[in-house]
């Protein structure tokens, strides 16, 4: 094993880490607005409402990430043009099935997080909220989700870590990302396992920093609080 490979390779793991970064923000925006809106509906009084945001909830919690990339590739199958980052070929439409397909299935956890973040938010917030004639929706959006939004915030970082590195299953659909970048490396310089163990090295830094973020940010919100 040796990692004689690096410094002409290295372009491979930055673009693929770069790209890495770009599909887990995709998907956690997406994921956060499919999911909140997937929490309201749950929170709804109209039982057809929650009845079709719990069959997505359990179907989407109930079966592999891996399986409904898979079935999304397969149903959509989009050919769009290829636009080049760096020294990696991104195909537009692989990378709209993988983040499409996995924004649904973080929009489904998403979605139990900030349910849950709602009804930890004490029932007097929305009292008042109606006392000084705020109408429901007003109140949801103006007084609960904010607190909810707030108490959800490290479940919320989880998520994107947990994101960043489930985006590696994409590589089975051919998107170009950091893993995609270590087994080309793995062919150029027939080395099997240092690009991988390069790789992890790449996936630990991003999902370190990002946690040490996440907790900054929260740390700052407490002491506002306080």
């Amino acid at each position: 094993m040796n990692f004689d490979f690096l410094p002409k390779s290295l372009p491979y793991f930055l673009d693929g880490a770069m790209v890495t970064l770009i599909i887990a923000f995709f998907i956690v925006f997406f994921g956060l607005v499919i999911g909140t809106l997937v929490a309201l509906m749950k929170l709804s009084h109209n039982k057809f409402f929650r009845a079709i945001a719990s069959v997505y909830v359990e179907i989407l919690r109930g079966t592999p990430m891996l399986l409904q990339i898979l079935v999304w590739y397969v149903i959509i199958k989009l050919t769009l043009p290829t636009f080049s980052i760096g020294i990696l070929d991104i195909d537009l439409g692989r990378l709209f099935i993988g983040i499409f397909a996995l924004s649904l299935n973080s929009g489904a956890y998403i979605s139990e997080v900030i349910r849950a973040g709602v009804n930890a938010v004490s029932s007097g917030q929305r009292e008042a909220a109606y006392s000084l004639g705020l109408r429901p929706l007003a109140t949801m959006r103006y007084v609960i989700l904010p607190q909810a939004f707030k108490n959800v915030l490290p479940a919320l970082g989880n998520e994107f870590v947990t994101i960043l590195k489930d985006s590696s299953l994409l590589t089975t659909i051919g998107i170009t990302e950091l893993l995609w970048g270590a087994k080309t490396i793995q062919t150029n310089s027939y080395q099997t396992l240092s690009p991988l163990l390069v790789a992890g090295a790449f996936y630990l830094v991003m999902t370190f920093s990002l946690s040490r973020v996440f907790a900054l940010i929260e740390k700052r919100l407490a002491s506002k609080e306080g």
